[in-house]
C-alpha cells in the first residue's frame, strides 16, 4: 500500500488549519488550493502579491507550481484544474493571463480546467487555484 505524503514547500506558509498544501500517494497528486500570497517570510503573516487579479494570478500559479515540483510533477503533469474567483467581472482578464502563462509553459497538452465565481476568499485576495496532477 502506498503511502500518503504531504507537500509544504519551504516557500509556503504553514496552513491556518489542519490540511497540506498538497498530497501525494503513488502517482497522484492533489494540490490544495492556493492563492497569490507572495513566498512565506518567518514570522510574518501572509501577504498578497498586489492588489491587481494580474499580480495574484501571477502569484498562484507560481505556488501551484512550487507544490507541483515538490511533489516532483510539471505542469505537463496536470490533468485538472479549478480556478476560483471573487468576481465575475474577472473572467476575461483571467482567461488572457492563463492563456499567456499557460503559452509560456510551452505544454504538450493542457489540462482540463472549470473556473467559477466564489465569494468566500479572504478580504482582498481575488483568486483561488487548485490542480490534480498525475505522474509518470
Amino acid at each position: 500500500m502506498t503511502e500518503k505524503t504531504a507537500l509544504t514547500p519551504a516557500t509556503h506558509t504553514t496552513p491556518p488549519a489542519t490540511f497540506s498544501h498538497g498530497v501525494q500517494k503513488g502517482n497522484i497528486l492533489q494540490v490544495a488550493g492556493q492563492v497569490g500570497f507572495l513566498p512565506a517570510v518567518a514570522g510574518q503573516p501572509p501577504t498578497p502579491a498586489g492588489p491587481t487579479l494580474r499580480e495574484q494570478t501571477l502569484q498562484t500559479f507560481a505556488n501551484v507550481k512550487a507544490i507541483l515540483e515538490e511533489g516532483g510533477a510539471s505542469w505537463d503533469d496536470v490533468m485538472m484544474m479549478r480556478v476560483y474567483l471573487t468576481d465575475v467581472d474577472h473572467f476575461a482578464e483571467m482567461n488572457a493571463l492563463y492563456d499567456q502563462y499557460f503559452e509560456e509553459q510551452d505544454l504538450k497538452a493542457p489540462p482540463a480546467a472549470r473556473t467559477t465565481v466564489y465569494v468566500g476568499l479572504p478580504k482582498g485576495l481575488l483568486i483561488e487555484i487548485d490542480a490534480l496532477a498525475v505522474l509518470g
